[in-house]
Formats: structure tokens, sequence, C-alpha cells
């Protein structure tokens, strides 16, 4: 059986970031600080943030769903219109696809799987997330990361991926690949309502899932 080491040795990757060693302040391994959030704290700062100007047309922040003990986290780009409204991520036609690529490796939603977003609020008309929104929220997403711990990450959709592995690659190149972000193994696919526009590369996006399990087999 492959030790601790010999996986991450194999992944390439470090070891998987964990808690905070010291009281009160937490760093990435990009040298970013994530506040000491509890989930309760966490949640009310969402709800209440002000720090850019989705702010102002959001109907609410949508911090994320699911277990918050998982070892999968899926991360996505930005609320749409539907999860603006219900306050939860991937709903509505891209949520079903979703769930049932979930299910094609035997997953399904809040058991053992964390959904979210890199952005919490809604750009209006589903435009691009801005980099001063990126940033606002960026402390966000690596409290969810510290709180959750996950052993992998899933990305979805090239904004996703850009933001998190800070590059401009297209997304064809960053698949097929294990990556890491905070020092957890991270795996890059399409988005599902991309899929849904682009029924082909279905079968490209199985790969990547397929790539994913395997990592998280090892892990």
């Amino acid at each position: 059986m492959l030790s601790s080491d010999d996986v991450f040795n194999e992944l390439g990757i470090g070891p998987v970031w964990r808690l905070r060693e010291t009281p009160g302040s937490s760093r990435a391994d990009d040298g970013s600080h994530a506040p000491a959030y509890t989930w309760d704290t966490l949640t009310d700062a969402v709800a209440h943030c002000t720090a850019c100007k989705l702010a102002a047309s959001r109907t609410q922040g949508v911090l994320g769903v699911g277990d918050r003990n998982a070892d999968w986290l899926i991360i996505g780009e930005a609320p749409g219109a539907d999860e603006d409204a219900q306050g939860e991520p991937f709903v509505g036609q891209a949520g079903k696809l979703l769930d049932a690529m979930l299910a094609s490796i035997g997953l399904k939603r809040g058991d053992n799987v964390y959904i979210t977003n890199v952005l919490k609020s809604r750009p209006p008309g589903n435009r691009n997330p801005e980099p001063d929104e990126v940033a606002a929220c960026r402390p966000y997403l690596l409290a969810q990361i510290e709180l959750i711990q996950p052993k992998l990450i899933l990305a979805l959709g090239r904004f996703a991926a850009h933001s998190l592995l800070d590059t401009d690659e297209a997304i064809a190149r960053l698949r097929g690949r294990v990556h890491s972000f905070c020092n957890v193994p991270l795996v890059v696919t399409y988005h599902p309502a991309y899929l849904l526009r682009n029924l082909p590369d279905k079968a490209r996006a199985w790969e990547d899932l397929c790539l994913a399990r395997r990592t998280m087999q090892i892990l």
C-alpha cells in the first residue's frame, strides 16, 4: 500500500494543506491569508459582505452547499440567476447535469461532496467575474478549504481553473493533469453549463472524472 508520502510524490505535490498552525492566522501556499472563520461566522460574513460592487446587485450571497467534512470539493465560477434566487450553487439544468456527473463516479450532492464557487455573489447578466471581485471573495474560498480540509478539488470550467491556478492556459491544456491549489490535488474539467451547449465534450469530461476518481483512490 502506498504511504501518504508516496502518494504525494506520485502526484508531484506537497502535503495536503491543513489547519492553521498559529491561532488567528492562516497561509495558503501562494502566500494568501484566510481569516480564522468558523462556519457560523463565515456564513454571516458572506451574507453581509460589501467588499465589492456585486453587493449592490445580488439578491443574496451564495456560500456553498454540502458535506462540511467532504473529501471532494467542487468549485465553479459564480452564482447564476437561479443560484442567486435560491441561495444554493448549481441548481437548474447545469445543476442537474453536475449531479449526473457526480453520480457517474459514485458520488452525490451532500454526501462526501461540498459545492461552491470562486465568487459568492452573482455578476450582473452572468458576465465574467472581474479581478477585484475574485480578490474580494478569495478569503472566503480559502476559509472554506481550511474548514473542510478536502482531499481533492474538482475545478469546473475555464474561469474557475484560471482563478485557482493563476493561469490563462486553455482548458484543453489544463485537463488530463493533476494540479494543486493550497497543496490540495486539483483536477480541471468542463463546466456543466458549457457541456449543455457542447455535447461532444461530455466524453472528455468523463475522462476528467475518471482521473479525479483514480487520484482520490490513491490518497
